[in-house]
């Protein structure tokens, strides 16, 4: 399969942001900070949205860049309450809340190209209204609901 060098660019950014986002999400619901992976997530994620506006044509407002441009802000927010706000008080909850949606988002959009470009996948749902599609997505939702509940509860700021 060849793929376009930016494009494959950007895929490796998301694919590392991705797996350095679940050990920081992991990282958090057992009580860890992890801050040197931390930095790792946020940037990766910040640069999958930025690469995904800047190496891609743009042609119309689709659901990729709403959701990149709903990342973008999310990030902004946790990037502020992680380092300004050093998670002080509701900083806290809200880095952990805005990062894991950041995550979710990210995985999202992962699950929507394998059922875009994996035949098995796409075999299984053809368009993104197919069932198999809402049904994936949907269980992968109310995991990060989940997971942000309990993080929310566990994770502390002590260094």
């Amino acid at each position: 399969m060849g793929m376009p060098p930016l494009t494959l660019v950007h895929v490796i950014i998301s694919l590392i942001g991705i797996a350095s986002g679940f050990i920081v999400m992991f990282g958090m619901f057992a009580g860890k900070r992890l801050d040197g992976w931390t930095a790792i997530f946020l940037v990766l994620t910040i640069l999958t949205s930025v690469t995904g506006f800047v190496f891609f044509p743009f042609e119309k407002i689709t659901p990729g860049i709403i959701l990149g441009v709903l990342s973008l802000v999310l990030l902004a927010v946790a990037v502020y309450a992680r380092y300004p706000a050093k998670m002080a008080g509701g900083w806290r909850s809200a880095y952990v809340v805005t990062a894991i949606l950041a995550q979710w988002f990210n995985v999202f959009v992962l699950i929507a190209q394998i059922f875009q470009k994996v035949p098995a996948a796409k075999a299984l749902a053809p368009t993104p209204n197919a069932p198999a599609f809402l049904i994936i997505q949907t269980i992968v939702m109310v995991i990060f609901i989940v997971l942000i509940v309990m993080t929310v509860k566990k994770f502390r700021t002590a260094a």
